[in-house]
């Protein structure tokens, strides 16, 4: 038996929570129809623990950009996490980020734009109708899931601060404090955590700014109190816990790519005919399902996003 040393392994080799909770139910199902029953078990007691912690948000509309697909529980959501500011194994942002506290909490607006300012959390968000967003999450790594997000169109926050003439791209930042986030004292990654969309990606209608899932404010572990949603792409472009927003006329340089370029680029579209080097993307797993099923380009949303890469050649620009 092969045996890994913690320092050797990669989030790709740690089995699914979900499914190791259940492995039991998928050993002993004896037709497909057991198997379905398995997975539609009720979901643990951790879902109402978890509940009795957030706060409920008040007047969330319903969105007609949601996905019908059937919703992951809570506990899926909540305990199967990457967000390496507090640990780089799926489990412990959920334990480390327990006593993180995300009030008070600012946003700066900075860069290519006519208003600049620093936002206290609340008062950014308080002139926005809150949306209730049902997408399809992707991970690089083939596995998949179904969020009710809580948040705001991005596109109405920009409207909003007026970027002006040489403002192309958005870049965001993550909160950098070691005291808070212990994964940060570990040089894993360059901190802070950098992302960046294009312009026309940040306005598109389907990106949000999310402040909640479920209708209850955002778990510390999913990225508290603010972080982007954008779900045609995969899933580490959802930079978490932001504190600015800076508009510039250059691609921002994001994280993954200056950590590893030869496997990780700007776009970060779901491309099931582009492979990572390390694993293939045309097949991934929805946590809580046993079987695999082929993975939609742009993650199921081409219809909407496909016209903003006309002409770009989609394997270079990964």
């Amino acid at each position: 038996m092969l045996i890994k040393q913690a320092n050797d392994l990669r989030s790709s080799d740690i089995t699914p929570k979900a499914l190791y909770l259940r492995r039991r139910e998928f050993l002993q199902a004896a037709s497909g129809a057991a198997l379905a029953a398995a997975t539609a078990l009720a979901p643990p007691v951790a879902r109402d623990a978890a509940a009795q912690t957030g706060r409920k948000l008040p007047d969330v509309r319903k969105s007609p950009l949601s996905t019908t697909e059937p919703l992951n529980d809570y506990d899926d959501v909540t305990s199967y996490n990457n967000f390496y500011e507090f640990g780089t194994a799926k489990d412990e942002p959920a334990v480390n980020s327990k006593h993180f506290k995300p009030r008070p909490w600012k946003i700066a607006i900075e860069g290519h734009v006519s208003k600049p300012a620093s936002y206290d959390i609340d008062e950014f968000i308080k002139p926005h109708t809150l949306e209730e967003r049902i997408y399809r999450l992707r991970c690089v790594e083939a596995w998949s899931m179904v969020i009710p997000w809580v948040g705001i169109p991005l596109a109405d926050v920009i409207k909003r601060v007026e970027p002006t003439a040489p403002a192309k791209y958005v870049e965001f930042t993550t909160l950098f404090d070691p005291g808070r986030m212990p994964g940060q004292r570990d040089p894993v990654l360059r901190w802070p955590y950098v992302e960046g969309l294009r312009l026309d990606e940040a306005m598109h209608p389907l990106t949000i700014f999310a402040v909640g899932l479920y209708g209850e404010t955002l778990p510390n572990q999913n990225g508290a109190p603010i972080r982007l949603v954008v779900p045609w792409k995969y899933g580490f472009k959802g930079i978490k816990s932001i504190v600015r927003m800076r508009f510039v006329d250059k691609e921002p340089r994001n994280t993954w790519q200056l950590q590893a370029p030869h496997e990780y680029g700007f776009y970060a579209n779901v491309n099931p005919e582009v492979d990572h080097p390390r694993w293939s993307q045309a097949r991934e797993r929805r946590i809580g399902e046993f079987f695999k099923r082929k993975t939609l380009m742009f993650n199921g949303y081409a219809d909407q996003v496909a016209s903003l890469y006309t002409g770009m050649d989609l394997r270079k620009h990964y």
